[in-house]
Parts: C-alpha cells; sequence; structure tokens
C-alpha cells in the first residue's frame, strides 16, 4: 500500500506524518509512506487545504488532522 501525507510542512502536516507511522506500525505490514510537500504535486489531487491522506492514489482525507485510530480505520477499510 502506497501512502501518502500532502503538505507544506506545517504542524499539523508533520503530526499527520507521525499518525500515519504509528497507524502503519499497528497494523504491520509492508507500506511506503510518502511525504508530498512540492505544491505543485500536492494540487495534482485537487487537495484545496492540508494536510490531506492518499492512499494508493485516493485522497481519504483533506484538511484534517486525522488521530491514529482514523487512520488506522481508513487503511483497513482498503
Amino acid at each position: 500500500m502506497k501512502i501518502e501525507i500532502l503538505g507544506t510542512g506545517c504542524a499539523k502536516c508533520k503530526a499527520m506524518h507521525e499518525n500515519v507511522k504509528l497507524a502503519v506500525a499497528s497494523i504491520g505490514g509492508f507500506h511506503e509512506i510518502k511525504k508530498v510537500e512540492d505544491i505543485v504535486e500536492i494540487m495534482k489531487y485537487n487537495v484545496v487545504s492540508t494536510p490531506a491522506l492518499v492512499v494508493d492514489g485516493v485522497v481519504k482525507s483533506s484538511g484534517k488532522l486525522l488521530n491514529v485510530d482514523e487512520i488506522v480505520n481508513i487503511l483497513n477499510s482498503k
């Protein structure tokens, strides 16, 4: 599973990255985590508000800092 965190480096974006790492650790398995900070790349997803969570190319959340449990639920529903 490819997981991307879209954000320009704000505090919420950094917190989302940490929460994603904790969520991935709790579900186990191999998952690629990528932080996308380039505004042009972010705009390709039509995301207006960050942080955003993208799983396998599909935007699952934007404009909200998700907690670890919310991320686990998203990843398990994949």
